[in-house]
């Protein structure tokens, strides 16, 4: 029943013109009849031609060590065991490293080239080498942060500071969707250790709360209580969902709160999702080729020495999360990311680091390939990285026996990027002889980010979002493109 204070015709003129107006336009531009749909049927208007259209972001959490996976640096070896000179450990901060004890630590590891391009990975990445030709590797990347919680947002949000909007939801707040059955920003987490930045990482901050990321879980229903109670029928779950979002708009027309419009999309897509869900879920269209290239099938070798700190069991769950980002991403699912924790390594680095890699390695290089092989990679970005790396000295940790393992070293650590207009084949950026400081081309996270939207078509210093007075965006006051991650 309509309040007295609001007659039907004032309720339908501001509902209709608001309401009505951005449901009909998102699907007048998912059906591509309206007349900007031959730019897509994005929220903002992209200010260039952008390249990416899909963004799936593998984040490995706690900080891979680059000079055992990235960045060969045989003059460590020749130094291990031998101190630092005091003006390279002036001015720094570690989480648990003491500084003035502390040694060179060497790395076993073997490098080789890889592909036309001749870039050098670890031996413990040999099918992300099968595709060194399709990525962009940044051996010089560096943060302000040195610690896992801050770090993590400011790798995601932009900001050290809880609350921001993270790249996931910027890009859904810029592009919209095209599938409206599905969420524009999915993560999928593979649980080893946990993720101490929490949902944080993937939130919409004070954007709408229909951009913040949707976990998914990894194995039936996707959504909690997404299936329909028994003996409630979709005819009879549809009219309660209309009645409820009437009820709504009612006092969205009242009120104004943008997030009353959040909550109506949130019960339509909720619905919708009911039946699309069952289909993303089923695997039994792929082929057994598929499957096998992923992994998804394959036997987990015990871990050696009990527990690794990225967990067990999960080799499974990971290769299928990659081959989920496929399909999701085939479905017109902006943004996926893909979370696996943790490689956190203060401790058991050569033991733990191999039962990680070879969980990973695999199933994320066969993602790039099947993206490749399917047309879907040139509009799609494959984002691979972590919030810092580790640092060349070994983690004598007051209290600790041995020294195994590295601590959090903001100053330099890698990343890399394929597809969505990335040039691959190359590598960008150098460290030191000791992976300490960046040496050549540093790219800092903010720069990361201006370019991540640049591939997307936005001026990072012209997607904003006002918020308490100020005009908000991801890279805050700071960034600045990288043109040679372009193709």
């Amino acid at each position: 029943m309509i309040p007295p204070a609001l007659s039907r015709r004032h309720f339908l003129t501001r509902a209709g013109g608001g309401l009505g107006a951005l449901a009909l336009s998102n699907l007048l531009g998912a059906d591509g009849l309206l007349a900007s749909a031959a730019a897509g049927p994005g929220r903002i208007p992209t200010h260039h031609a952008p390249r990416a259209k899909n963004c799936i972001y593998i984040y490995l959490e706690g900080g891979p060590s680059q000079m055992d996976l990235y960045d060969p640096k045989p003059k460590l070896n020749a130094l291990d065991g031998q101190p630092l000179p005091e003006s390279m450990l002036a001015n720094m901060r570690f989480a648990f490293l003491a500084k003035e004890s502390a040694r060179l630590m060497g790395s076993p590891r073997k490098f080789q080239p890889h592909g036309q391009c001749g870039m050098e990975l670890s031996d413990l990445l040999p099918h992300i080498g099968s595709i060194a030709d399709d990525i962009c590797l940044i051996r010089s990347m560096h943060t302000d942060q040195f610690n896992h919680v801050p770090g993590q947002l400011l790798m995601n949000t932009g900001s050290a500071i809880s609350g921001r909007p993270s790249l996931g939801s910027w890009l859904s707040y810029g592009l919209g969707s095209v599938n409206r059955n599905l969420p524009e920003f999915v993560v999928l987490v593979c649980v080893g250790r946990g993720v101490p930045g929490g949902s944080a990482s993937w939130s919409s901050g004070f954007l709408p709360s229909h951009h913040s990321g949707v976990m998914f879980r990894n194995e039936g229903t996707p959504v909690l209580n997404l299936d329909l109670p028994g003996g409630v029928t979709a005819g009879m779950q549809r009219r309660t969902i209309s009645g409820v979002n009437e009820l709504n708009a009612l006092r969205h027309a009242e009120a104004g709160d943008p997030e009353i419009e959040s909550r109506i999309a949130a019960y339509e897509l909720a619905f919708r999702m009911q039946t699309a869900s069952p289909e993303l879920m089923d695997l039994s269209g792929e082929t057994q080729e598929t499957l096998d290239l992923y992994g998804v099938n394959r036997d987990e070798p015990k871990a050696p020495g009990g527990n690794p700190l990225g967990g067990t069991g999960l080799f499974g769950t990971f290769a299928r999360n990659c081959l989920m980002a496929r399909r999701l991403v085939e479905r017109g699912v902006r943004v996926v990311q893909v979370i696996h924790a943790s490689w956190d390594h203060h401790s058991n680095l050569n033991r733990d680091l191999p039962h990680n890699c070879l969980m990973a390695d695999q199933p994320i290089a066969a993602l790039v390939k099947d993206l490749k092989r399917r047309g879907l990679l040139e509009d799609t970005l494959v984002v691979c990285g972590s919030e810092f790396g580790r640092t060349a000295l070994g983690e004598n940790r007051p209290g600790s026996r041995s020294i195994t393992g590295r601590d959090h070293h903001p100053n330099a650590f890698s990343l890399w990027l394929a597809g969505g207009g990335v040039k691959g084949g190359q590598v960008i950026g150098e460290t030191d002889d000791i992976a300490w400081n960046v040496a050549r081309d540093p790219v800092h996270v903010h720069d990361l980010h201006a370019t991540l939207l640049h591939l997307f078509g936005y001026d990072h210093t012209r997607l904003t979002y006002r918020f308490q007075g100020r005009d908000y965006r991801l890279t805050d006051v700071h960034g600045h493109l990288v043109p040679r991650i372009f193709s």
